[in-house]
């Protein structure tokens, strides 16, 4: 795969998107961030639902920017604005962004490498929006790949979504033609209480 595998619609992309369509009705006026966007599938289809999405990927990856910006420009949402944010770096851009309600990210855990930086920045804008919530779908690569142990170290919970409760336990959403496993899983994180839980 080329190292900017951004430029691609995968199969989480289309089940966060459908998680997106069945609350359509809660978007409107919602300030969505889209992290790791690549070709923006569940940011687009939250615009179109009247939410008021940013999209972001990698600064140091132009040609998923350069993606982003494509789906806006044929979805006719030149609005939309797009920022490179790199995971785990405090950046201006990352400082100046507009409060937000939800942030999305579809597949950005994918190499364990970057697991942390993910987190390190959603801990960051959760911290900043507290009622705020983190909705991604991940693809199950590795039994031995979890982000338990870091959800507890920047309490953070999270929350399994059963795909058969939006509808995206099709084959059809969740497959993929690409060889190898393709179990598709969804959670909703946020901060965790002050309970502990």
């Amino acid at each position: 795969l080329d190292s900017q595998y951004g430029t691609h619609a995968w199969p989480c992309a289309v089940v966060l998107a459908q998680y997106i369509w069945a609350h359509r009705r809660s978007l409107p006026g919602k300030r969505v961030l889209e992290v790791g966007a690549g070709v923006s599938l569940p940011g687009v289809a939250a615009a179109k639902c009247g939410a008021e999405v940013v999209l972001s990927d990698g600064e140091e990856l132009p040609r998923c920017l350069q993606s982003c910006r494509r789906s806006c420009r044929a979805n006719r949402l030149s609005h939309v604005p797009v920022l490179g944010l790199t995971w785990g770096r405090v950046s201006p851009e990352l400082l100046a962004l507009p409060p937000v309600d939800v942030i999305l990210g579809s597949d950005v855990f994918f190499d364990p490498e970057d697991f942390e930086d993910i987190l390190t920045t959603v801990y960051f804008l959760l911290e900043k929006n507290p009622r705020a919530q983190f909705w991604t779908t991940y693809q199950v690569r590795s039994a031995d790949w979890s982000i338990e142990a870091l959800l507890c170290k920047w309490k953070l919970r999270s929350t399994l979504v059963p795909l058969h409760s939006f509808g995206a336990d099709q084959e059809h959403l969740a497959g993929s033609p690409l060889p190898g496993r393709h179990t598709i899983e969804m959670m909703i994180i946020s901060l965790a209480q002050a309970d502990g839980t």
